[in-house]
């Protein structure tokens, strides 16, 4: 999983019975050579791992409260706090992988979310987030044709989810090919070891590093991750 900061058109979520397929953006192997011809750590990184490739499910409501239950916890606590969610919510913890419905987190009461193992300020963010989406306060139906930055300002006025939440959903949900989130632990993790030996590096290094990737710098970011991770995440 990214390393975190700090630690479909308009809908109340799919139906629950079916799950959303998997989608690869179609400039992965266009940025791929891209990256290949323009930095040679990237052509190593993507020769190593590059039977692999960057996915969404296509739920944007899924995407971000998946978001903010894996704020400031591991992948595996995550996990765990997510399937018992899904079960708190009428599913099994078998269907972890399909999308969830606004409506039904506002059926719940505070207490009843709060069983899953969310903490009383992440009840609230979800409970919020929830009532964006069920109340149309955010035009999932124009984000397609929306600028990134424009994106951001809209869900940052949902409590929780801050710039790096944001651009994680502009990388796992919209798939936005040259999203950079500086903020990122395990970016500029990735960045220290494979261009800096190790050595600590600041935003702006980690930002003239990238300049290489672009118009792709989202794949160079997930290739980072992956050297860090080999098991890719999809949201």
């Amino acid at each position: 999983m990214p390393g975190a900061s700090k630690v479909s058109p308009r809908s109340g979520g799919a139906s629950p019975s079916s799950v959303p397929e998997l989608v690869t953006p179609a400039y992965w192997q266009e940025a791929c050579k891209h990256l290949s011809k323009r930095d040679r750590v990237m052509r190593k990184l993507i020769a190593d791992h590059g039977s692999a490739g960057l996915q969404s499910r296509g739920d944007a409501f899924t995407t971000l409260a998946r978001s903010i239950v894996g704020q400031q916890i591991s992948v595996k606590a995550a996990q765990s706090v997510w399937e018992r969610l899904v079960v708190v919510l009428g599913g099994s913890a078998e269907a972890h992988r399909e999308p969830l419905s606004p409506l039904n987190m506002l059926s719940k009461t505070t207490d009843e979310l709060r069983q899953a193992g969310l903490s009383a300020r992440k009840v609230e963010y979800m409970l919020d987030l929830a009532r964006h989406f069920a109340e149309g306060r955010v035009h999932v139906a124009q984000w397609q044709e929306m600028e990134d930055e424009l994106i951001i300002e809209e869900l940052i006025d949902i409590r929780g989810i801050g710039r790096w939440t944001a651009e994680m959903f502009l990388i796992f949900h919209l798939m936005r090919p040259n999203v950079l989130p500086l903020d990122d632990l395990g970016l500029i993790k990735g960045i220290s070891q494979s261009y800096f030996s190790g050595e600590p590096v600041s935003r702006a290094e980690a930002r003239d590093v990238a300049e290489a990737w672009s118009p792709y710098r989202t794949v160079g970011t997930w290739y980072l991750w992956r050297s860090l991770d080999p098991l890719p995440v999809a949201y």
